[in-house]
């Protein structure tokens, strides 16, 4: 075990009651930042996430010349330079840990006149960015990595991009994003075809921000030569911050929560259908449109869950709820499979170890596989479990804890602050028993 960083303690809990509204979408947030940056003119943004990895591609894009100013909490007003306003930055860019910002980045940063250099935390060190690095070789860019095609990423300016028609090897919207940022520099048109639809928030930001793109369901394309022209972004709050109390007032009896404004982009929201198919009793209410982005109200009651083969289509819509989804399926009667989720193994840290040793640690049955894992739900225990630095993980095992026979020490939880800044302050106003 790694045991850094901050140790947090979640007991047992009575009822989660009340509403509340999650931080901003992260993925909404890093995207806000970089296409307002990149406009010509002022956008506001509201909603913005205040957390770690959104604050690292603010001040990523301030060190190439952007003046963002902050007017308030979760407000940014950015004073767009244009396609290709940027100014080459005097040092290297820390990306912290986020692998969102670091691979969209290295997309934009592919089509500059300047060299530049990205860097990032141990974390976002050990995550593979040859999948990134491979397509837009191919389309002129020229990419130094460490062995392995790991960070730090050397990018160096003045190529000439040329438009491919790409069809990428594993559904990613980072990646996909990359490709489609870059595009935007590009010669021709850039088309990238996936293998699974996956969350659309950059071609809908294109278009808001006046950029002519044309995606469905697995495919996206876009020209180069066009201007992006400011706009006010209204981010939603982020489906997978709203996840751990979706499962938390599912599994702790007595529970009606409500949660406001919560982003329900179709391409995000797997757990939402997998849960239901568990028994879980949530209402969309209220369904409606904020910033070109579908939200609604989500009413949860607890309700008993029953394990499930989670189908693999939900997979790629899901990809970052499943720390949650193993604290629901430990807690859910019978079995839980999930197959078809390799992906969860270069995440922020290899998610199916993590959860898979932590629940064991808890008394639960678990069983790995390479792609997944094969859950026998039951009775929690207390223990000691170590989140390896991962923010959902940590969340997830926070929840755990509400149901468990004994205390659960989580250790190494200070990255949480990188997507949920103030968790366990609004965690213990609704009925958390959570303390650092």
């Amino acid at each position: 075990m790694s045991g850094g960083g901050e140790t947090w303690t979640s007991t047992r809990s009575g009822a989660l009651v009340g509403e509340l509204r999650v931080p901003g979408d992260k993925s909404i947030s890093h995207r806000a930042v970089m296409f307002a940056s990149l406009a010509d003119g002022v956008s506001r943004i509201s909603g913005f996430l205040e957390g770690e990895d959104t604050r690292a591609t603010a001040r990523a894009f301030a060190a190439m010349g952007v003046t963002i100013e902050q007017s308030s909490d979760s407000e940014r007003i950015v004073h767009g330079v244009g396609l290709h306003g940027l100014s080459a930055p005097s040092a290297a860019i820390d990306c912290g840990n986020a692998g969102t910002g670091m691979r969209l980045l290295t997309g934009i940063l592919a089509g500059q006149a300047f060299d530049s250099t990205l860097t990032g935390d141990e974390s976002l060190s050990r995550r593979p960015m040859r999948r990134v690095i491979d397509p837009l070789s191919r389309m002129g860019a020229c990419i130094d990595a460490e062995d392995g095609g790991l960070p730090p990423l050397r990018i160096h300016g003045g190529r000439s991009l040329t438009g491919i028609d790409y069809a990428l090897p594993v559904a990613s919207a980072q990646v996909k994003s990359a490709l489609l940022l870059a595009g935007l520099y590009a010669n021709g048109e850039t088309t990238v075809r996936e293998p699974h639809p996956t969350r659309d928030y950059t071609e809908r930001m294109l278009a808001a921000f006046g950029w002519p793109v044309a995606f469905s369901a697995g495919i996206a394309k876009v020209s180069g030569g066009g201007h992006l022209r400011a706009t006010n972004v209204v981010v939603p709050a982020d489906f997978s911050s709203a996840a751990f109390f979706l499962v938390a007032a599912s599994i702790v009896p007595g529970s009606d929560l409500l949660l406001r404004e919560v982003g329900i982009n179709p391409r995000r929201t797997g757990l939402l259908d997998a849960l239901k198919l568990m028994g879980a009793d949530i209402v969309a209410e209220r369904p409606r449109e904020l910033g070109g982005e579908a939200v609604a109200d989500l009413r949860v009651r607890h309700a008993p869950l029953r394990g499930i083969a989670v189908p693999e289509a939900l997979v790629p819509d899901m990809i970052d709820e499943f720390p949650i989804l193993f604290v629901a399926a430990a807690a859910a009667t019978g079995t839980t499979l999930v197959t078809g989720a390799a992906e969860l193994r270069v995440k922020e840290s290899d998610r199916i170890a993590v959860m898979a040793q932590g629940l064991r640690t808890l008394g639960v049955a678990i069983q790995e596989t390479p792609d997944g894992a094969v859950i026998e739900g039951g009775a929690l225990g207390g223990g000691a479990v170590d989140s390896v630095g991962d923010h959902r993980c940590a969340m997830g095992f926070a929840v755990a804890g509400l149901i468990a026979d004994g205390e659960v020490r989580i250790r190494d939880c200070a990255n949480v602050a990188t997507s949920f800044p103030g968790f366990v302050e609004l965690a213990n106003g609704c009925g958390f028993a959570l303390r650092r």
